[in-house]
């Protein structure tokens, strides 16, 4: 059974190939669990060193149609579509935005609708395709009314990977992430990138700079939460999902002032750095546009898992990924 994932490189495309290895099988076409037999992992970015024989790495461009048609092959399975330019960098490029986030989505189905039978797709959205005047809590009835280019093409990534359903081309899937809380790595362009970066940097004895309020709330779900959903979305056979393949996850309300808290309380013996406030109103503007928490009575029903609470979530980030962190840091010095 061949896998692609699309953003292969990035955050959740690594703990997903990993994730994907240690188990071994997904579901196939026909719901019978198939052994992983080729995982490729194709992104812009450099080479990621997972030794195992079943992996194989592919440099390229998601915008290139020529590419993705060549990656995505007749003996393809299923897909997962990760890459995309986060949300503010969407916002400052908007060529670059929609030239990844629509032609790059659009690039992937059509690979996928040429060949002889439907492949699993799933994409991953975000609750950034909700704005405007929003309740305090967001639901499956909530309207999705984007307020960023960002939102604006995953809104559309999803309409047509319903289309595409629709037509039998593919097995669709869309999941609309929260913000996942604590990514590993260094603070990018995401407008919710603070969300990992004022618990990430003190623990690792470095300054983080919040742009928000501290009584900024954000929709937050973990990364092995997140990973958990997407091979279980995989695995759903398509009735499951009824006359719409797009799924709101889960997301617990953390303020940015109760992330500051929790990084204290786990502090133990380490010398944490500091939180530096210093206002965006720029990324201030796109983060109160989005939901303050959200829940899909769809995907409980689905057997989709919520956190618990912050707590598990920063003890998780120093029993997981603190190690790794700090070495990333350390090769950079």
């Amino acid at each position: 059974m061949k896998i692609v994932i699309t953003g292969g490189a990035g955050f959740l495309g690594k703990r997903l190939a990993k994730a994907l290895l240690r188990r071994g099988n997904l579901a196939g076409p026909k719901g019978a669990q198939q052994e992983i037999t080729e995982l490729v992992l194709f992104d812009i970015a450099p080479e990621i060193d997972i030794k195992d024989d079943r992996v194989r790495y592919i440099s390229g461009d998601i915008s290139d149609a020529g590419e993705i048609n060549s990656l995505i092959d007749k003996d393809t399975a299923s897909i997962f579509h990760l890459a995309a330019v986060v949300s503010a960098q969407a916002e400052e490029d908007f060529d670059l935005g929609f030239r990844i986030n629509l032609d790059g989505t659009r690039h992937v189905l059509e690979a996928a609708r040429a060949l002889p039978h439907a492949p699993k797709l799933l994409f991953t959205s975000s609750i950034a395709t909700y704005g405007g005047g929003l309740p305090d809590v967001v639901t499956d009835e909530t309207a999705q009314v984007p307020q960023t280019s960002y939102g604006t093409a995953k809104v559309m990534g999803e309409l047509l990977v319903q289309d595409y359903s629709r037509k039998g081309y593919i097995d669709g899937r869309s999941l609309r992430l929260p913000t996942i809380s604590v990514r590993t790595g260094l603070p990018n362009k995401a407008a919710s990138t603070w969300a990992s970066s004022i618990i990430r940097e003190p623990l690792c004895g470095r300054d983080a700079v919040c742009p928000v309020s501290e009584t900024t709330p954000m929709a937050c779900m973990s990364p092995d939460k997140i990973i958990e959903a997407l091979i279980h979305a995989h695995d759903l056979p398509a009735e499951a999902f009824g006359p719409t393949r797009s799924l709101l996850l889960p997301g617990i309300s953390i303020t940015a002032g109760e992330m500051a808290a929790a990084v204290e309380r786990h502090k133990g013996n380490r010398q944490l750095g500091k939180i530096l406030w210093q206002p965006d109103p720029a990324i201030q503007k796109i983060v109160d546009g989005w939901p303050r928490a959200t829940h899909s009575a769809r995907a409980e029903s689905l057997g989709f898992e919520k956190d618990d609470n912050l707590d598990d979530m920063v003890r998780a980030f120093i029993e997981e990924d603190l190690e790794d962190q700090l070495a990333l840091y350390s090769s950079r010095s």
